[in-house]
This record gives C-alpha cells, structure tokens and sequence, in this order.
C-alpha cells in the first residue's frame, strides 16, 4: 500500500513576502530592461536623448554655481564642485522619492496581467535613477577636470555609499509604492515635501554656515545620505555619525517595510 502524501505548509505572510524579495532582486533582466526602456520612451526622437538630464544638470551648475558662491561667500574653487555633488545627489534622491509614490500604480496595467514579484517594480524605479545619476556625473567630471580634487583613500567607500543609497531607495520604493497605491494624495504631499527638504538640507550651502546650529542639520537623515556621497568625492572622510544614521535608517526603513509589505502585498493589486 503506498504511503499517504502529506500536503506542504502553505507559506506564511512573511515567507511569502520574502519570496517575493529574493525573486523581484533575480529578474535583473526584467527590472533593468524596464528601467532602461522608461528613459528612451521619455526621450524618443531626440537628438541628445537621455544626454539632456547632462545638459540640464550642466546648465544648472554653471548658474547657480557663481550666484549662491559669491552669496555665500564661498571660494568658487571650492564650492563648485560642492554644489555640483549635492545637486546631482539630490536630484536622483528627489526623483527616487517622487517615482516611488508611483511604483505600484504606473505600472498597474502588468499588475494585473502577468505574475511577476511586486518588489521588482520598485527595483525598476531605482535603476531608472541610477541611470539618470550616471548620466548627471558627467557633469561632476567636467567640474572635477577644470578645479581637481585632492583624492584620498576615501573615494574607495564611494560604492559602498551608492549601494547604501539604492538598497535604502528598495524599501523607499516599496514603502512609498504601497502608500501612494492605497492613498493617491500621498504623490502631491511627497512632492511638497520633498521641495521643502531641499531648502533646509545641507544641500546648496556648508554645514558649517549654521555655526552653532550646525545640530540643525545634523538631526536631518537626508543631509547624511547626501554625505556619504559627498564627502568621498571631495576628498573628506565620512563622518562617523553619517555612516550610523545611514546604518540606522536602513535597518529601520527595511524592518517598517517588510512588515507592512508581508500584509498588505496581495491587497496590492486591488490598490491599483
């Protein structure tokens, strides 16, 4: 007599939702296409392509490098190629903020029709940016090439820092992706918000401007991420209080969202 089959478990929540992780972070080759197909569909029958997102950084810098130097006080030598990280720093954290309220619900229509991990569509909402800030350093070289930097060993933790900033801008993006899929006011107010942090975050001037209120900008997470890029590319060490903040927020970010996420991941679909 053959023996009785005994039925597998059914996943838990949470194993589900891991899953779901692990196979979202495999389909490298469908996230990246997506990505990367986003950005020629924005910018099909042009002749610069996505070398706009360049010329327009570019443009930028050159404007308000000058103006807010002398407004400042600043040594343009020196506070060119400041501006010109923080600015292409964040832009892709902006932009990442911004897309992510979106991540589920753009792409509702593939939601619906194939079986794919949900992870995966906010993964395609970080290479897209990744790209967009690859194409903005361009204009980092060019600044970089005309008032050099005095390199240390601390542009090795550059990687480093850009991976903490894309695995930081996954769970963002599924955060934000729920939020803006459940609630639709949540896109207008992460804009609003956003431009608000770009005027109270270290971004356009010094830290050290505040003076004694430097704790100001201190107790601001952005300011820290933007840093972690910043510094090594200026020839500075990162801070050891930049690395914990960051540390600190992507233990936190992940916990938050893999907990919301393990709940609320089959309501998705309905959410779009």
């Amino acid at each position: 007599m053959a023996p009785a089959m005994t039925a597998a478990a059914p996943l838990s929540q949470s194993e589900r939702a891991w899953r779901d992780l692990r196979e979202g972070l495999a389909a490298v080759h469908i996230w990246g296409m997506l990505g990367w197909q986003e950005i020629r569909l924005r910018y099909r029958r042009s002749t610069l392509g996505p070398l706009w997102l360049t010329a327009g950084m570019g443009v930028l810098v050159l404007g308000m490098g000058p103006l807010y130097g002398k407004l400042l006080g600043q040594n343009l030598t020196v506070y060119l190629p400041f501006l010109t990280v923080g600015l292409i720093s964040w832009t892709m954290i902006a932009a990442l903020m911004n897309d992510s309220c979106n991540a589920f619900t753009h792409a509702e229509s593939m939601i619906k029709q194939v079986k794919l991990p949900l992870s995966l569509h906010a993964l395609r909402v970080v290479w897209k940016n990744l790209i967009m800030f690859a194409h903005n350093f361009l204009v980092l070289v060019v600044v970089l090439a005309f008032v050099p930097q005095n390199w240390g060993w601390n542009v090795v933790l550059l990687p480093l820092s850009l991976f903490l900033l894309a695995f930081n801008a996954w769970w963002v993006g599924i955060f934000l992706g729920m939020a803006g899929a459940r609630f639709r006011d949540i896109t207008p107010i992460v804009g609003s918000v956003v431009q608000i942090l770009f005027f109270v975050t270290p971004v356009l001037w010094p830290i050290e401007q505040l003076g004694r209120h430097s704790w100001a900008g201190l107790i601001n997470p952005f300011y820290h991420f933007v840093e972690i890029v910043r510094a090594p590319l200026l020839g500075r060490e990162i801070a050891s209080l930049s690395w914990l903040v960051v540390i600190v927020v992507t233990v936190g970010g992940w916990l938050l969202t893999f907990l919301i996420f393990s709940r609320v991941r089959t309501r998705i679909a309905y959410w779009v």
